[in-house]
């Protein structure tokens, strides 16, 4: 089995689901050059809670986080298997309390990637929140403390966009 790398990228416009274009074609690509991953571990931007939270659940639905777009984007539907057992044993890795939480589900900023990337939907995903109280600090925690799940075929997926934010223009 291969150590699997740590990929993250940033989504843009959820319209990229639908669309073909240099996004959609790159991540296709990069699904092409990685190992395919036993299971896939999302954090996603869009998941933003207080604490740290783990779906755990057999097979978490697709959600519609985003609004005012066309009807064919929310009529994409991306229902991979959860992994129960992934989550355990990241949930008892991470030192920072953590919880069960499976209110959420997988969010566009994870499956307008995925649909492109894996569109077989035969890879386990569930999702780890960002805990929007914590420091960056702990969640570079959390990614080391996680990381040798990487040894076990496990894809650690974070996806978002980078925003820096500039005061003086504020």
């Amino acid at each position: 089995m291969s150590k699997m790398p740590v990929v993250f990228v940033g989504h843009g416009s959820p319209m990229n689901a639908i669309e073909d274009n240099d996004y959609s074609r790159t991540w296709r690509d990069i699904a092409v050059r990685i190992p395919k991953p036993e299971v896939i571990i999302s954090v996603s931007a869009h998941w933003f809670t207080k604490g740290t939270k783990i779906m755990n659940g057999e097979a978490p639905e697709t959600i519609y986080d985003m609004y005012c777009f066309p009807k064919k984007l929310y009529e994409v539907v991306y229902d991979p298997p959860g992994s129960p057992g992934i989550a355990k044993i990241t949930k008892e890795l991470i030192s920072k309390e953590t919880e069960y939480d499976n209110s959420w589900g997988i969010d566009h900023g994870t499956w307008s990637v995925l649909i492109h990337m894996y569109p077989d939907r035969d890879i386990p995903v569930f999702q780890v929140s960002v805990d929007a109280y914590a420091p960056p600090e702990a969640h570079y925690e959390i990614g080391r403390e996680i990381k040798s799940l990487r040894e076990k075929g496990i894809l650690i997926f974070g996806t978002g966009t980078l925003i820096v934010f500039q005061p003086s223009i504020w």
